[in-house]
């Protein structure tokens, strides 16, 4: 008897947790192995010197990781160290760890991605520095991937200027924003608000005018309901005091389901948040600090298929049998344009 492929995702934020576990849902003849992200080498003593927690690396994320991989029964293997494995998932080439360098692998979009800023431009001109110095903002230039599953054409597109080599780009849609109306569904008390959906920045040492942008909404909400949403990242205390001093009418919840709660507001407002994609989705009036034009190109497809898609790109490296663009379109031809 053949033994099973053994595939391993590498998790990290919630987001990135729920979408690889969909996706392994989509591959049931494969062995699947789950790991909250890890980390090698000088970033493993940044983590140790507790110096990465507003990262996936910290213990916060990977503890949240590994209470939800645990709580639904998923066999864990804490650093793909149990197992020689055939194919690895993964949500960024930022980090390559030691251990999966000769392995096939597929990175999977986790959501949006930061701005190019000056360090994305040091990265792209000093080889030698490593890629998780610019951020996000570096994704997909490494070229150390068999394939790169993306949210929509534009993202294609814009990875593809930013370095990307074009034939390993997979336009896929990603999981938790293929299918934004499912939101619809939900029991969150509330309907008709302004909703704002808050960022880490400060916690990712960047700069954000807090005052400013709580103004702003009260502005924005003129008299309307305002509700805000922490990051989950974010720190709770400081934040609500703020919101408490400056919008004090206002309600705070640092749980819950974002999306829902876009689902049953009327206007959205985000500084730095994927968030924005699924009001977009579902065509609110959106308010945010990026450029509306560009997030509308760049919003991801709504297919409804997108674990199944990005389930196919796995076979196709595994097994050597790749879709052609017909078989790939025809899934998702229901993407919004």
């Amino acid at each position: 008897m053949t033994e099973q492929k053994k595939i391993l995702f590498i998790c990290g934020s919630m987001n990135i947790t729920t979408q690889m576990h969909q996706i392994a849902q989509a591959l049931p003849e494969y062995a699947h192995h789950f790991t909250p992200f890890y980390a090698d080498g000088f970033l493993a003593l940044l983590n140790r010197l507790k110096l990465l927690e507003f990262t996936i690396i910290g213990d916060k994320r990977s503890s949240q990781s590994l209470h939800y991989l645990e709580s639904q029964n998923l066999t864990v293997d804490y650093g793909g160290e149990q197992h020689d494995y055939d194919l690895i998932l993964m949500c960024t080439d930022l980090v390559l760890q030691k251990n999966i360098r000769d392995k096939k692998r597929i990175v999977v979009q986790e959501g949006i991605t930061d701005p190019e800023r000056f360090a994305f431009r040091l990265v792209k001109t000093f080889k030698f520095l490593p890629r998780w110095f610019a951020g996000t903002s570096a994704n997909a230039i490494s070229d150390s991937y068999d394939f790169y599953c993306v949210a929509s054409e534009g993202y294609r597109d814009l990875f593809i200027r930013k370095g990307a080599t074009p034939e390993k780009m997979r336009v896929t849609g990603i999981p938790n924003f293929d299918n934004c109306k499912r939101y619809y569904e939900n029991d969150f008390p509330h309907t008709g608000y302004v909703l704002v959906c808050t960022s880490d920045l400060r916690e990712k040492f960047r700069y954000e005018n807090r005052k400013k942008f709580i103004e702003e909404a009260v502005q924005i909400a003129d008299g309307r309901q305002l509700i805000f949403k922490l990051h989950p990242n974010e720190n709770f205390d400081r934040a609500t005091r703020e919101i408490n001093r400056w919008a004090p009418s206002a309600l705070v919840y640092s749980s819950g389901s974002a999306e829902e709660m876009i689902a049953n507001c009327d206007v959205l407002i985000t500084s730095f948040s994927s968030t924005v994609y699924v009001g977009l989705a579902l065509d609110k009036t959106v308010y945010s600090s990026l450029p509306m034009e560009e997030l509308k190109a760049l919003k991801p497809w709504q297919n409804g298929c997108a674990a199944e898609l990005i389930a196919d790109v796995c076979r196709e490296v595994l097994e050597g049998n790749p879709q052609t663009t017909a078989e790939r379109s025809s899934k998702g031809v229901q993407h919004s344009e």
